[in-house]
C-alpha cells in the first residue's frame, strides 16, 4: 500500500499442496479442489455455476481484470454485488471465502469480482491512496464503473441494486466507488478500509492506516464532495466491519468513515442505535429523514481480515482461511441482509 504501488502484501495467503499421491490421482483431487474453491461443486448439487473471466468490458484504463458470478437459471432484474479483494488475494479466493458466491446462490443475485494484476501492483493491492486511481473517470475507479455498465447490460442486473463491498485495499476501493460513483450503487460495504482520500489527507497511506487522519467530519466529507461535483443524491449509505485489534488498519478508520459518509448523509455523529450483533456492538446512525445512512460493526479482538461464520447455518457464510476470520458473524451475510438481498 506505499505511493510507489508496491503495496504492504498484509494478506498473503497460505499456499497448498498434495503430497505423496499418484500422479493422476493427485490432479484429479486437484481438480476438484479447484472446483470446490470456485464454487463449482456444492453440497446437495451435481454442479453450480461457475466463475467466468469477461473481456472487453471497456477501454479500462486501470488495467484491471473482470470476473463475475452469476447463479444457473438467474433472471433478469435481479441485484448485483462487486466484491472487492484485498492485498494479494483474487477474485476467485475472495469470492468464495467471503461468502458471497455462496449468498448469491442462495438468494439469487449476481456478483462482479475485480481483480488487481501485478503489473499494477507488486501485492496486488487494489491502488486506493493513488490519485490517478480514484478519481472518476480515471484509472482503477473508471475500469470497475465499466465493470459495472458491461455487467448490467449483459445480465439485465437492477441498476438501482447494485452494491460494491471489499477488504481492505477492497474496501479503501469501496470508498473510491461510492465517492466518485455514487448513481451506480444503493449501499456500500467497507470491511477494515480506509475513508476516501484518506492517504491524500495523512500525507501518506501508511499515517492513514496506522495513525489515521486528523479531519473534521465536514472536511472528510468534502472529500468526498469533490469527488463527484454537483452531484445532489441519493448518497450510497454505508456499513462498516472493523476489528479492534487489527494493527494493519487502525480502527479510527472505521470512526473516520463514520464521521465522513455521516456527514455527507447530513447526519450527526451520535448514533441513533447501539445495540449488540453476535456479541459485538453495532451503531446505526440515521440521517434527519430517519433512513439508516451508516452502520458500524466493531469486531471486540478480531484482527485484520473478513469475519465469517463458516457453517450450513441460515445466518452462516464464508470459509475461515488467511485474513478470512472465524468470528462467529459472517460479514457478507450482514451486509446482506441489511441490503435486502435475502428477501429480494
Amino acid at each position: 500500500m506505499t505511493p510507489t504501488r508496491a503495496a504492504h502484501p498484509h494478506l498473503a495467503g497460505p499456499r497448498h499442496r498434495l503430497a505423496g499421491a499418484h500422479p493422476r490421482i493427485a490432479a484429479a483431487l486437484a481438480a476438484l479442489l479447484v472446483a470446490l474453491g470456485l464454487g463449482l461443486l456444492t453440497p446437495g448439487r451435481a454442479a453450480a455455476a461457475s466463475l467466468q473471466e469477461v473481456t472487453g468490458f471497456g477501454s479500462n484504463p486501470g488495467a484491471l481484470r473482470m470476473f463475475r458470478y452469476v447463479p444457473d437459471g438467474l433472471p433478469a432484474g435481479r441485484p448485483v454485488v462487486v466484491a472487492l479483494h484485498g492485498c494479494t488475494q483474487n477474485a476467485a479466493g475472495y469470492g468464495t471465502g467471503s461468502g458471497w458466491l455462496q449468498l448469491a446462490d442462495r438468494w439469487g443475485f449476481s456478483v462482479v469480482l475485480p481483480q488487481q494484476q501485478t503489473a499494477n501492483n507488486a501485492s496486488s493491492c487494489f491502488d486506493w491512496f493513488q490519485t490517478g486511481d480514484i478519481q472518476r473517470g480515471q484509472g482503477e475507479a473508471a475500469s470497475v464503473a465499466q465493470m459495472v455498465d458491461r455487467h448490467l447490460a449483459d445480465v439485465g442486473g437492477d441498476a438501482s441494486r447494485v452494491y460494491v463491498t471489499g477488504l481492505s485495499a477492497g474496501g479503501g476501493m469501496t470508498a473510491v466507488m461510492m465517492a466518485a460513483y455514487p448513481e451506480k450503487f444503493a449501499a456500500g460495504g467497507i470491511v477494515a478500509g480506509l475513508p476516501y482520500g484518506c492517504a491524500q489527507a495523512a500525507g501518506s497511506p501508511y499515517v492513514c492506516m496506522y495513525v489515521g487522519a486528523t479531519q473534521t467530519p465536514r472536511q472528510w466529507g468534502d472529500r468526498v464532495r469533490a469527488a463527484r461535483p454537483g452531484y445532489t443524491g441519493p448518497w450510497p449509505a454505508l456499513t462498516v466491519f472493523q476489528g479492534t485489534a487489527d494493527y494493519t488498519v487502525k480502527p479510527v478508520n472505521m470512526t473516520d468513515l463514520m464521521k465522513q459518509w455521516t456527514d455527507v448523509q447530513g447526519a450527526d455523529q451520535t448514533a441513533d442505535v447501539s445495540d449488540t450483533v453476535a456479541g459485538y456492538p453495532h451503531q446505526v446512525y440515521r440521517a434527519p429523514s430517519g433512513a439508516a445512512v451508516v452502520e458500524t460493526y466493531s469486531i471486540t479482538g478480531m484482527g485484520h481480515g473478513q469475519p465469517v461464520d463458516p457453517g450450513s447455518g441460515a445466518g452462516q457464510c464464508g470459509t475461515a482461511g488467511a485474513y478470512l476470520l472465524d468470528v462467529n458473524l459472517c460479514a457478507a451475510y450482514r451486509m446482506g441482509v441489511g441490503w435486502g438481498l435475502d428477501s429480494a
